[in-house]
């Protein structure tokens, strides 16, 4: 990784500065080679679950990462792919004062109209062409919103209007997957194209559209659409383990850094969750087992 990426990859995670590793550009290499490195860290603990894997999906960057497992994309090419993209899209968040903006509704919460009224009310302030929309569905109430930081100011202080229980700022320094990081996709584009791509030895869900991915042109089409195209991951979750009355549901394993997707996966279908590990590459190696 280190000579793909021209810098100390490994003590950037180990050692810091924390805010250098939180900069998109260093943030998705990290995930995606620590991702990498926790597959390796189970296929040494329990080889026959890598052997049996039946599916795989990624969250956002991770989908590189789920790609190379698959043997759809070489390592060091995906790698290089992913610096492409992280610094593009880093460079297209420094152009707009953007963020993400995380949501946790009731029931009668309408996404798309406190959207509109949060685009309306940037368009009174004299921006032009605002982006406010879904950026990631996460599970059934729960949305990150993203676009122009004075939209998502706007959905904080009206929060109990739209019926959001909770809204949280993440730690991100622009609108990932929305139209804003539209300077990020010749970029990856044009990286993708110098890339081979194989067909996946097992399933692969897109974060696009839900749905696996069937050949090498359609991987490349949709890594690019991705960047400005909502995260459809609870519609991947009914995807992946949709199955019929009384089959039993697969071992699910989060590998990489925290466990998010198993959190979410919990809210999303409680009996697959039942069956869910999270392999981290810095673990010790007692600890994974017990």
């Amino acid at each position: 990784a280190e000579k793909v990426l021209g810098y100390d990859l490994l003590s950037l995670c180990l050692e810091g500065p924390r805010d250098a590793l939180d900069r998109t550009q260093h943030c998705q290499p990290a995930v995606f080679v620590a991702s990498l490195a926790a597959v390796e860290k189970l296929n040494h603990l329990q080889p026959e679950v890598v052997e049996r894997c039946v599916a795989a999906a990624g969250y956002s960057v991770g989908e590189f990462a789920a790609l190379v497992f698959a043997g759809a994309l070489d390592f060091a090419e995906a790698l290089y792919a992913v610096k492409v993209r992280a610094e593009a899209m880093q460079k297209a968040s420094e152009a707009v004062p953007s963020g993400m903006l995380s949501v946790v509704g009731r029931r009668e919460a309408n996404y798309k109209f406190a959207c509109l009224e949060a685009r309306k009310h940037c368009e009174s302030l004299g921006i032009e062409n605002p982006v406010c929309t879904v950026s990631n569905y996460l599970f059934p109430d729960s949305r990150v919103i993203a676009g122009h930081l004075q939209a998502l100011e706007f959905l904080q202080e009206n929060a109990r209007k739209y019926y959001f229980k909770r809204t949280k700022m993440l730690p991100v320094s622009g609108a990932f997957h929305t139209s804003l990081m539209e300077p990020a996709v010749e970029p990856l584009a044009e990286v993708l194209k110098s890339i081979e791509i194989q067909k996946p030895l097992f399933c692969v869900y897109s974060n696009v559209d839900g749905k696996k991915y069937m050949h090498s042109k359609h991987i490349q089409k949709l890594l690019v659409k991705q960047v400005v195209s909502p995260v459809l991951w609870e519609q991947t979750m009914h995807s992946v383990y949709e199955r019929k009355q009384g089959t039993e549901f697969p071992y699910t394993y989060e590998v990489g850094p925290g466990n998010q997707l198993g959190a979410i996966l919990k809210q999303c279908n409680l009996k697959a969750w039942k069956q869910y590990k999270h392999v981290d590459a810095l673990e010790d190696e007692e600890a994974a087992e017990t």
